[in-house]
């Protein structure tokens, strides 16, 4: 357990932190993979190729470091974690290797400024920190075999259809090939699904959101193409699936999983906004909404290029008609004179430049889309008055946005 004495240590680190933080968790990847290459199955390359997730390991250890002394105020990030490890089979004995890389790292990058005393704290720290990791995720695997059709572990599936959504996303419905039940998703969660790439000789994982409505025979997500000569690896894997899974493929994935979630128990007036493929989780949310024929005001609010690549919107004019508290609004980048005449406006979102748009303070938002796309729409609800604690958000790939 570490000490008083040790979390003072650690708390002097937090200016090297923020000054050589992405360094040295760019040199323990590359340590550990050294080491570890099979744990190149495990981790998303993609995001190693970018620097992603060198930044977002980078900032969690400085937050720990500067919490140090109340680690639980990081509970909640510590739960989306927990729940991102989950949905890939992290176990408790993954651990150990990578706190000894960790310190193996600090002390080659740190050189002079780790001490024996620096490196004890960090030891200290990191084993308390890997403790209350392990509790988080072993509530969660308990409570997944708990659940009906729930479960953990690679779970075999099969693509039991395949359809178009638009000239770049398509869906994939998935069930279990042992037949059995599936556990119901909470609407915004998403699934991780493993595929080996030949291209680069590895298993890699990948989380996709589940677009269509909780139940318990199947799950349905929807991928976006990637075009361009030479994706990155993220982009292997959404090619992959359009290119070369088809309806009786078989898939492996694990439970659902993910803290970006519709809570259903409020009233508050509900406001969906997605960019682009940021529909997925949403569409989810919106037809829950509407099968519980909830009184609750929603709106409906989406952005994408232009007609050929908006994915649902047939969906989406379904589940609104008739549906006097849903109103609706949608921004083409690049409109014409039919979409025009359809209503909808001239894009990027604007919220501020709707007349229509009424948004009650305590109303519930959720935001999907890219990172930029995320922080402009944070920053118009809060100037339109809404309250900032009713604002949720989904960053796809590893969390770096603190908005609220």
């Amino acid at each position: 357990m570490i000490n008083q004495t040790q979390q003072q240590i650690i708390a002097d680190t937090v200016p090297i932190l923020k000054e050589h933080g992405v360094t040295l968790t760019t040199h323990f990847y590359k340590r550990m993979f050294e080491h570890h290459p099979e744990l190149k199955n495990m981790f998303n390359m993609g995001n190693q190729k970018s620097g992603k997730q060198q930044q977002a390991l980078a900032s969690a250890i400085l937050a720990y470091a500067e919490h140090i002394s109340k680690p639980a105020v990081l509970l909640p990030a510590l739960r989306q974690i927990g729940h991102k490890h989950v949905s890939l089979e992290i176990r408790p004995e993954h651990y150990p290797i990578v706190g000894n890389h960790l310190l193996a790292a600090i002390k080659e990058v740190l050189g002079i400024h780790a001490d024996d005393a620096i490196l004890d704290a960090w030891e200290a720290a990191y084993y308390q920190l890997a403790d209350l990791m392990i509790g988080v995720e072993k509530e969660m695997y308990q409570q997944l075999t708990a659940e009906p059709g729930g479960w953990t572990g690679w779970r075999p599936f099969k693509v039991v259809e395949k359809q178009e959504e638009s000239s770049e996303i398509t869906s994939f419905y998935l069930a279990p090939t042992d037949t059995g039940k599936v556990l119901p998703h909470l609407p915004g969660q998403y699934i991780s699904l493993k595929i080996f790439l030949p291209n680069i000789g590895l298993n890699q994982a990948r989380q996709y959101s589940i677009s269509g409505a909780p139940n318990d025979t199947h799950y349905r997500i929807s991928v976006k193409r990637e075009f361009g000569k030479n994706p990155n690896t993220n982009g292997m894997i959404s090619n992959h699936l359009h290119d070369n899974v088809n309806e009786g493929d078989n898939l492996e994935l694990t439970a659902p999983a993910g803290t970006f979630t519709l809570d259903t128990s409020e009233d508050n007036p509900l406001l969906l906004i997605s960019g682009g493929v940021g529909v997925t989780p949403l569409i989810s949310m919106l037809q829950h909404a509407v099968d519980q024929h909830t009184a609750r005001p929603i709106t409906w609010i989406h952005g994408c290029r232009n007609g050929d690549v908006h994915a649902f919107d047939e969906t989406v004019s379904r589940l609104t008609a008739d549906q006097p508290n849903v109103e609706r609004f949608t921004f083409y980048d690049q409109v014409t004179e039919s979409d025009l005449e359809r209503g909808i406006s001239q894009g990027p979102i604007d919220l501020k430049a709707v007349p229509e748009l009424h948004i009650a303070s305590h109303t519930h938002a959720y935001i999907c889309g890219p990172a930029g796309f995320i922080e402009q729409q944070y920053r118009d609800l809060v100037e339109l008055g809404i309250d900032p604690k009713g604002v949720f958000f989904e960053e796809f790939g590893p969390q770096q946005l603190v908005l609220n």
